[in-house]
């Protein structure tokens, strides 16, 4: 090829690279981004200690009952409450299933509980999504009103895809109601129809949400998976809703409920809490696949504190013994694990123990990684 024409590529492709980090940047930068509340899954899905949700993505919360999915989703929607990127967004919490009951001002403070609205209004009343049809129609109204500069652009968690039925469903039900009346029996049928609509809709609700910067989360509920027999190796859980829930998101977070956690109280132990496992399955961000553990409490909630200092002890940067850490890099020799979270947060050390984490974490992914000649990668 002549010296010319190799040249001609070589800069146009510089320049697309050019472009592409532009787009990088615009899409991918902190002010796109909200945390998750949790410093640990932040980092498994972006590779940064502040960054967890970015702006124009769906992402897709997989898990057991009570493993934590909705104080996962509410605690992102408090992270956004509080941070400046997203003053201009609406906080969506479309409460399909009637589920989450907790006290929002408590949980999570009283700008999220001023800020957080219900997918419309309906004679007067704050109104969650009824049907699968009416999530997709009220999402893409709203959607409309967006681009007409009508409307903000939002945060929408819907919790949970489970609770949604369909217009399919409840002709179904119709069908055997009526068949039950007359003694008969209604035609044979198997689903919801609900991964038909999924399949046919989600592709052009997730193109929209990119354009205009918004974030969508769905909840789903596993569901134990009744073997055939045997010889039956498919999955133990089952998830509704087709597969076009995970195809088109960007990530999809896995949680499972871990050790159950106790404290003694008048000669007996009591139930306070859980570990959460969130795993993530799917991760168009990196690529990668990773499992952190978080401590969640029915009296707080997520211990993001608590899950750094774990991490750094399970990773061997903080060596315990007899009970106690030595967190050496705040010069804290020896000390119980409650009284050195207590000093973190007394002492306004979060931010410095997230970037400890941080570090460790890259450490981690670098000894993981396998050492290799790019070949893609031009000499200057």
């Amino acid at each position: 090829m002549p010296k010319k024409a190799v040249a001609k590529k070589t800069n146009a492709l510089k320049k697309a690279l050019v472009e592409g980090d532009k787009w990088e940047r615009r899409f991918f930068d902190k002010a796109s981004a909200v945390s998750t509340g949790s410093t640990l899954l932040n980092l498994a899905l972006t590779g940064y200690p502040d960054r967890g949700v970015y702006k124009g993505r769906y992402y897709w919360f997989v898990g057991d009952s009570t493993s934590g999915k909705t104080f996962w989703t509410l605690t992102l929607l408090a992270e956004a409450s509080i941070n400046p990127n997203f003053n201009d967004y609406d906080l969506i919490f479309d409460n399909a299933e009637d589920g989450a009951l907790m006290d929002i001002t408590t949980y999570f403070g009283p700008k999220l509980a001023k800020r957080l609205k219900s997918p419309k209004i309906k004679d007067g009343v704050p109104t969650n999504s009824e049907d699968i049809e009416d999530f997709y129609f009220t999402i893409a109204e709203r959607l409309d009103a967006i681009e007409a500069g009508k409307a903000k652009p939002f945060i929408w968690v819907v919790d949970s895809m489970d609770a949604l039925s369909s217009k399919y469903e409840k002709k179904k039900f119709d069908e055997g109601r009526k068949a039950h009346r007359r003694g008969t029996q209604a035609a044979g049928d198997y689903g919801d129809g609900k991964a038909k609509i999924n399949s046919r809709w989600m592709r052009t609700l997730v193109s929209r949400i990119s354009k205009l910067g918004c974030i969508l989360v769905v909840i789903s509920q596993t569901r134990d998976n009744i073997k055939q027999g045997p010889m039956d190796f498919g999955d133990d859980v089952v998830v509704s809703g087709g597969r076009a829930l995970k195809f088109y998101a960007c990530c999809q977070i896995w949680t499972s409920v871990g050790t159950n956690l106790k404290k003694e109280v008048n000669g007996t132990k009591r139930s306070i809490g859980a570990v959460v496992k969130a795993a993530t399955k799917k991760n168009r961000l990196t690529g990668k696949a990773w499992s952190v553990d978080v401590p969640l409490y029915w009296s707080h909630g997520l211990d993001d504190i608590g899950s750094c200092v774990d991490f750094l002890v399970a990773e061997k940067r903080w060596p315990a013994n007899d009970g106690t850490i030595n967190a050496k890099d705040f010069d804290l020799p020896r000390v119980r694990r409650e009284v050195l979270i207590r000093t973190i947060e007394r002492d306004g050390l979060e931010f410095d123990l997230r970037q400890l984490v941080a570090e460790v974490w890259k450490e981690i992914e670098t000894a993981c990684s396998i050492k290799r000649k790019n070949p893609y990668q031009e000499s200057e």
